[in-house]
């Protein structure tokens, strides 16, 4: 009998046909291995480098810190700090019972809900996120808590937001960031270029665990952090007139009000402010049209206010001297062999010197003092003084003013030019008018910023006191400011200014609003514009109010009185010593409306 071949134990199991069709198979997987990785490495080699360098590498950009800006004295008007966004990773959380009892404390920390927490961290689809915003705007103590739970998967972003300490103080000179950190008005777009520094970046690899492999970092570039501004407003100067603009508000309710004080010597402002106003923090909260700067974007008809450029150029000319006299009362005069018409006087006033039409605010005197000066002359100085041009205070929304040019003047513009129309200017033109005459008839270009400097507090680019141009000379400058510090009298039209004590002169002015070409009844413009002959505080202070509600809407009555008060506490800030002893009280009570007729025929 014939001996078999014993078989294997494979043998018993697996066919020889399936033997050789798995083998044929396990070759067609190798094959198809050998062809894929011969297409990734050799047909498509660069896009496959390009594609495993995205998935290993890790760019990361850091933020730089916007620089802060401070006032003149250092206190911070706008600053940056660093704040976390807070997040999870619902692929790396793992919802056990311990991680559980973490997050009822960090909801405690985060004041909200266990539930809503837990919800945000646990997927409810196949699908988990990578990131999941559970709380914005922490502060640096409060994330540092939650990591001490130390939960996988929740973490933070760190980013700076703007803060604005002093709420809507100067909140229209400093502007604002909004929420993309794009700045979009003042100071803060002005000087965007220094203030928001220069952001770094991190370039490295990470692991399939999508960890950082510090040791293939290839460039590591520290953010340079914003340089800082600081302004010439010094903000107890700011507070007090912010507080009169709100005293304005509450008592005449009007469209709009602009205060401006300055060091006319140097053009620096020392406060700007306009009501309505704003809070930078909540910029979004606040209508439109309180995030518009008054004092630099309005124009009016300065009105009175604008006298000094006739007077003061013709006296600068040699044309007319302080006693020389004019007929206020005559209903014309002659200009070019023509008998023009005078603009009215609510009140006649006789012959007067070129001392009294300052004084007591002669329309038709000053309209002959323009007559006299001549067109092209009178616009060369009101050009001079600096109507119809922008001051160069470089904020974007200032506005140029309207100054016609000669050839455009109708039969009447040099009669009522001299008395403030057919003129436009910004509150802040008119003020750096007034101070030509403080400055030794010198037009200072105005400035909101003193330097700019880094976190060491070394000073990197200076802005220093900038001279224009003269426009008149000293000595006419110094006639001028003696007769507008009569206007500051209990003789003048300014009384309700004065300041016992102390030497203030300035200029009062009413104007009445035009709407669609036409006088607009009842709707005036009511303005006080003086300086301090104080050595020791020689400000220069505007003050506009447009469209006062109620019976008393002269510049006299409503600016003049919250000027002198502004005075007051500017002489008190400084501890200024007494000059003289007048006493100025004049027992008017502009809320009595018999004084109020009193005064009415007295002032026009």
């Amino acid at each position: 009998m014939k001996s078999r071949k014993p078989k294997s134990a494979f043998s018993i199991f697996v066919s020889s046909k399936r033997f050789a069709f798995m083998t044929f198979i396990i070759m067609c997987i190798f094959c198809a291995i050998l062809t894929r990785l011969y297409y990734l490495h050799v047909v498509r080699s660069d896009r496959s480098v390009q594609a495993t360098e995205k998935a290993r590498s890790r760019f990361e950009v850091v933020k730089s810190r916007r620089g802060s800006i401070t006032d003149s004295r250092g206190n911070i008007l706008a600053t940056s700090r660093p704040v976390i966004d807070l997040g999870v990773d619902q692929k790396a959380y793992k919802d056990t019972p311990e991680n559980q009892a973490k997050l009822r404390l960090i909801a405690s920390l985060l004041s909200i809900d266990f539930a809503d927490l837990h919800s945000m961290c646990v997927s409810n689809t196949d699908k988990p996120r990578s990131w999941v915003k559970i709380a914005e705007a922490l502060s640096e103590d409060v994330y540092a808590k939650i990591l001490e739970t130390k939960v996988k998967g929740i973490y933070g972003n760190r980013r700076y937001v703007r803060a604005y300490p002093s709420s809507n103080l100067a909140s229209h000179a400093i502007g604002y960031v909004n929420r993309e950190f794009a700045p979009v008005m003042g100071i803060e777009l002005q000087f965007d270029y220094y203030l928001r520094g220069q952001d770094g970046w991190i370039e490295t690899e990470r692991d399939g665990r999508r960890r950082e492999l510090t040791q293939f970092r290839d460039r590591d570039v520290k953010p340079v952090d914003g340089l800082n501004v600081q302004l010439t407003i010094d903000a107890i100067i700011q507070e007090m007139v912010q507080k009169q603009l709100q005293k304005i508000s509450e008592k005449y309710n009007p469209e709009f009000a602009s205060i401006i004080v300055s060091d006319p010597s140097t053009g620096f402002i020392l406060a700007i402010a306009s009501s309505p106003d704003f809070d930078p923090n909540n910029y979004n909260k606040f209508p439109q049209n309180n995030l518009r700067n008054h004092a630099i974007c309005d124009t009016y008809e300065p009105g009175s206010t604008f006298k000094i450029v006739p007077v003061s150029a013709a006296l600068n000319e040699g044309i007319i001297g302080p006693e020389n006299k004019f007929d206020c009362a005559a209903p014309t005069a002659i200009y070019r062999g023509k008998a023009l018409r005078l603009p009215r006087e609510d009140h006649s006033m006789g012959i007067l010197t070129v001392r009294d039409i300052i004084k007591k605010s002669s329309n038709k005197g000053s309209a002959q003092v323009g007559m006299l000066l001549g067109a092209n002359s009178l616009y060369d100085y009101a050009s001079a003084f600096g109507y119809g041009r922008k001051t160069g205070l470089g904020l974007t929304s200032e506005e140029n003013g309207r100054l016609a040019p000669v050839a455009k003047w109708d039969g009447l513009t040099i009669t009522r030019l001299p008395m403030g129309h057919a003129v436009a200017a910004t509150p802040l033109q008119v003020h750096c008018a007034m101070s030509v005459i403080a400055n030794q008839g010198i037009y200072m270009q105005p400035q909101l910023v003193r330097r700019i400097f880094d976190g060491n507090g070394e000073t990197k680019i200076a802005y220093p006191p900038k001279p224009v141009r003269r426009v008149i000379s000293p000595k006419i400058a110094t006639l001028m400011s003696e007769m507008l510090a009569e206007v500051v009298t209990t003789t003048g039209t300014a009384r309700r200014a004065m300041v016992k004590g102390f030497r203030v002169a300035g200029k009062t002015g009413t104007a009445q609003k035009y709407e669609n070409g036409a006088i607009a009844q009842g709707k005036y413009i009511s303005s006080f514009l003086g300086f301090s002959l104080e050595d020791d505080a020689p400000y220069g202070v505007l003050m506009i109010v447009d469209e006062p509600k109620g019976y008393v809407y002269y510049g006299s009555l409503v600016a003049a009185p919250l000027v002198g008060d502004i005075y007051r506490s500017i002489f008190d800030l400084l501890a200024v010593p007494k000059s003289n002893d007048l006493d100025i009280e004049s027992g008017f009570n502009p809320e009595n409306i018999e004084d109020y007729v009193d005064f009415v025929e007295y002032e026009n």
